[in-house]
């Protein structure tokens, strides 16, 4: 066992003190669209990574579970996917462009596919570790909202794939394409669309009917990273919660200022994994040296949120990189850079790394939950590993290998788009490639 060094409360928090403590909880925006065994966004329901109720296979047979159906439409690009009402969305690139895509999610028959920005190129971001659209739509009543990578927003009409309107956030708002490229999945807040532009006009609310801004972050100038925003309550304050190099960032749904701040997971390079709300806590873990942070909140009143640090460890403990964390029964549970790149679990409350796991070639991977099972996806050999979560140690459950991987040049990259758990499906994709497996029980 490591040992960890608590950090005390950072200087240059900003704070306001009005009310007392009431327990935070998690905003379900983008669920009133899904059905009971939809994933109708970024990481599923809630945005934690934890599918919808349903009942799937707690083994697998040695070959794994059965293929359903495949498909090669998808173009380049790391996007996940949203599954509803028995339709796949998602998004790729080719040769003339960035485009949202509609599959039948029983066989996967391409139903509709819809243009909705420019190919970005190299002259836009890095290219080195692979182009193409990263971001997830978001589904939610009879729309889709989508971001491509070179930060251009549209609304889309669910069935016929018909564009209502589309945003350039950097041509509208003077925003930067990152130096990996936008790679935000938009939240949708009844009429609001959530995105994050960056620079001056750091986080905006889109009308979801016209595009028009209808809200807007308050005295922050930072750059847009890789975070997708969620949107959480403490007592009388909500507010949406992102990152970026400076740190942590909370802003009041109504008025649009700072709820509250924190720099433990900031660094100088990539801040990409989205926060995790329980109770009155908020934990959040990001690569390149910062760690992982526990906050309490307490409300302040009018918008504002008080801070007090649990613990915020470094060095070798959680450094998850951008495949996620899911917390399950009190631990988090993801894959670290630590230690050459292992899955790990933690203790949420005491930040005690419990268990450790190697598997090469692999170091890096993405994470979902469902029923009771992690669902572990590898990023260089294309495994996937069904894990019963443990505070004793890793316990595989069946794994699963790519009938094939992609043809398309990777360059640097890997297999970074993360798993889906929808209708008794286990849905996993490499590039232009999307294999689904009929995982129910």
């Amino acid at each position: 066992m490591n040992s960890r060094n608590v950090s005390p409360l950072r200087a240059g928090l900003l704070r306001h003190c009005f009310l007392g403590c009431i327990g935070l909880s998690l905003a379900v925006a983008g669920r009133a669209s899904a059905g009971e065994r939809d994933w109708p966004q970024w990481r599923g329901l809630h945005r934690d990574g934890h599918a919808a109720p349903q009942q799937l296979m707690q083994t697998w047979p040695d070959d794994g579970p059965k293929l359903k159906w495949q498909s090669n439409e998808l173009g380049r690009g790391y996007s996940t996917a949203a599954v509803v009402d028995g339709r796949l969305y998602t998004l790729g690139s080719d040769e003339t462009g960035c485009f949202a895509i509609c599959l039948d999610a029983a066989s996967g028959t391409k139903i509709w596919k819809t243009p909705i920005s420019r190919a970005s190129n190299g002259d836009d971001y890095n290219h080195g570790w692979g182009g193409g659209p990263r971001g997830t739509p978001t589904v939610d009543g009879d729309q889709i909202f989508c971001l491509s990578d070179v930060g251009v927003v549209a609304a889309i009409e669910k069935s016929s794939g018909t564009v209502q309107w589309k945003v350039d956030l950097v041509e509208t708002y003077g925003g930067r394409i990152p130096a990996w490229g936008y790679s935000e999945s938009a939240l949708v807040d009844g009429q609001r669309v959530i995105v994050t532009p960056g620079e001056s006009n750091f986080m905006v609310g889109l009308d979801r009917n016209s595009g028009e801004k209808v809200w807007a972050s308050q005295a922050v100038n930072a750059p847009a990273q890789y975070v997708s925003a969620i949107k959480a309550t403490v007592g009388s304050s909500t507010f949406y919660v992102t990152a970026s190099k400076p740190g942590m960032y909370a802003f009041d749904v109504e008025s649009g200022r700072q709820a509250f701040s924190d720099a433990s997971t900031g660094n100088s390079v990539a801040v990409i994994p989205t926060p995790i709300v329980q109770g009155n806590q908020i934990y959040h873990t990001s690569d390149y040296g910062a760690g992982n942070t526990l906050l309490n909140l307490t409300d302040a009143g009018q918008g504002s949120v008080d801070v007090e640090t649990v613990y915020h460890l470094a060095d070798k403990t959680m450094r998850n990189h951008h495949g996620g964390v899911v917390l399950v029964d009190g631990v988090i549970y993801g894959f670290t850079k630590a230690n050459g790149g292992v899955w790990m679990a933690q203790d949420l409350q005491s930040g005690e790394t419990l268990w450790e796991e190697k598997i090469r070639p692999n170091r890096s991977g993405s994470i979902a939950f469902a029923d009771g099972r992690l669902y572990c996806y590898n990023d260089e050999d294309g495994s996937l590993f069904l894990v019963t979560p443990s505070r004793q140690g890793w316990q595989p459950n069946g794994k699963l290998e790519l009938p094939r991987k992609t043809s398309l040049e990777r360059n640097k990259g890997a297999i970074w788009a993360h798993p889906v758990i929808a209708d008794g499906m286990l849905i996993i994709r490499d590039q232009d490639l999307v294999f689904a497996y009929d995982i129910a029980r």
